[in-house]
């Protein structure tokens, strides 16, 4: 076992994605406030504490599977997601009550499968919580696209969800590189190769063609922001906003809030995948005026 993938090694790595993408989640979901609207026009800090969201409560759940197994055990994270769910972090309607259905007793697979008429749900809530899933796997990017794609069907069955999570594990991956992060045309051009054909995969081609844009509204209009919550409108401007900003969080952020959408959402993949790759991190003041991570979390991986 090399220093990189020690399981301390590969716990650090995805505490600091997961710090990335708390920050993102918790500051991104702000600017759902009115009054805060003229500051991020401005580039300006709303007042905190800033509390963050569901996608951060679901990433410490895999974060803490991950600690513990080593890999994702299935049932592990559909109970840790029930157990810790918090109805009022914003959690959709769908997932609100799968959970609280898992905590009955209820089987996911079953639940998970019959969601949406039996089609499975592609919205982006399996691409929100995985950045420090890719993280952990920085030395081996196609077992992160494995691994995430088994953490999907926990609550997401959705061919375009399970591939969006599979391209920001992917993105986190190849950003935590412990030889330095790519460049912004080599990260994409690699989760690409690492997911399958699909809406999301046609919308990071697409992505990957305009990293020359510095108009973020244009891309967004082309790519999506997460209006529509799914994965295809979600991942590709995500990734591309991350990847255009390796190595300076602060330009993550900002690139991919000002376009509006699901601001909470895209702002922690884009955080998850930045705080990922070394020289990445938060402002310091930024991390410490998000919420502290929760309490249940693991401060270590067993071994």
């Amino acid at each position: 076992m090399t220093a990189d993938s020690s399981l301390d090694r590969r716990f650090e790595r995805a505490l600091a994605s997961l710090r990335g993408l708390a920050v993102g989640d918790a500051l991104g979901s702000q600017f759902f406030v009115p009054s805060n609207y003229p500051l991020l026009k401005r580039r300006e800090l709303p007042p905190g504490p800033w509390q963050w969201t569901d996608d951060t409560e679901m990433a410490c759940s895999v974060l803490a599977v991950l600690g513990q197994h080593g890999r994702i055990d299935q049932d592990a994270l559909a109970r840790s997601f029930a157990e810790h769910h918090d109805f009022d972090r914003g959690y959709g309607p769908a997932v609100n009550r799968m959970l609280r259905l898992i905590r009955e007793g209820g089987d996911w697979r079953q639940l998970a499968a019959d969601l949406f008429n039996g089609q499975g749900s592609w919205g982006n809530g399996a691409a929100m919580r995985v950045a420090p899933l890719g993280a952990w796997y920085a030395d081996d990017p196609e077992q992160a696209t494995h691994q995430a794609e088994i953490s999907s069907y926990t609550t997401h069955q959705h061919r375009e969800a399970v591939v969006g999570s599979m391209a920001v594990a992917a993105a986190a991956a190849l950003a935590a590189n412990p030889a330095g992060p790519p460049t912004p045309t080599a990260l994409l051009d690699g989760v690409v190769a690492l997911v399958p054909r699909s809406a999301v995969g046609a919308g990071l081609r697409r992505a990957r063609d305009m990293l020359d844009y510095d108009d973020a509204v244009t891309v967004a209009a082309v790519l999506g922001c997460g209006r529509r919550t799914s994965a295809h409108d979600t991942v590709p401007f995500a990734l591309w906003s991350a990847a255009r900003a390796l190595g300076d969080y602060e330009r993550a952020f900002w690139t991919t809030a000002q376009v509006g959408g699901d601001v909470d959402t895209t702002c922690a993949i884009a955080g998850g995948v930045v705080a990922a790759a070394e020289g990445g991190a938060p402002p310091t003041d930024w991390l410490a005026t998000t919420e502290e991570l929760p309490g249940w979390l693991p401060a270590a991986a067993a071994h």
